[in-house]
């Protein structure tokens, strides 16, 4: 896996990685994921160890929107990256203590095997993660936790007390057009916490800045 970069965004926790793609007349070769890469990147990560528990893979149909999910008990990070179509990934840091919290960065992450490279983004325990499709679209990612149903919860992506102050504004219109034609969530994740619904729960302790 040869590592390009290692680019924070508004919220510096979140992370794109971008890695190389070999490419000659036949196509691409990439190594996607080596343990000893992202071990190596773990300080950077805010984990002692980069550990994959879970492997999953999605497809949507374009104008779907899923999220904004999290878990504890056990902690899940997620590595995210687009398989095909376009991905807008999305984040919001549930952090108490946290001086970004109830904020949500989108970021986008289309499909393109004509590159030189790709990317995977990197959500770490304490952000809600959700991804929003404007196009039909496979999307892998990779957690550090096993899926725990008793453990998880999630705030909508309609909550009408997100701060929408660190979104790109290209990356809100896109959210906002997807609405506009009419998006297809969940009816959990429709009618999910507001933030302040949320953090008036017990278990919002578990999410605090070390």
């Amino acid at each position: 896996m040869k590592i390009l970069s290692v680019t924070p965004l508004a919220i510096p926790d979140l992370l794109v990685i971008r890695a190389a793609r070999f490419r000659d007349g036949r196509g691409y070769f990439t190594e996607h994921f080596r343990a000893s890469d992202m071990d190596a990147l773990a300080p950077r990560l805010g984990v002692k160890e980069f550990r994959v528990l879970q492997a999953n893979e999605s497809r949507s149909a374009g104008g779907v929107v899923r999220g904004l999910h999290f878990q504890w008990s056990p902690y899940m990070g997620k590595l995210v990256r687009p398989l095909s179509g376009r991905l807008v990934d999305m984040a919001l840091d549930i952090r108490v203590g946290s001086p970004t919290l109830g904020r949500i960065v989108l970021y986008d992450m289309p499909f393109d095997a004509g590159s030189d490279w790709f990317e995977w983004i990197w959500l770490p325990p304490g952000f809600a993660h959700g991804t929003l499709f404007p196009e039909e679209s496979s999307i892998e990612y990779l957690c550090t936790g096993d899926w725990s149903p008793a453990s998880e919860a999630g705030i909508s992506p309609l909550a009408p007390d997100l701060d929408w102050s660190l979104c790109a504004p290209s990356m809100r219109a896109v959210f906002g057009d997807v609405l506009s034609r009419g998006a297809c969530l969940s009816e959990k994740d429709r009618h999910g916490h507001t933030l302040a619904s949320w953090l008036a729960r017990e278990e919002s302790a578990f999410f605090r800045v070390a």
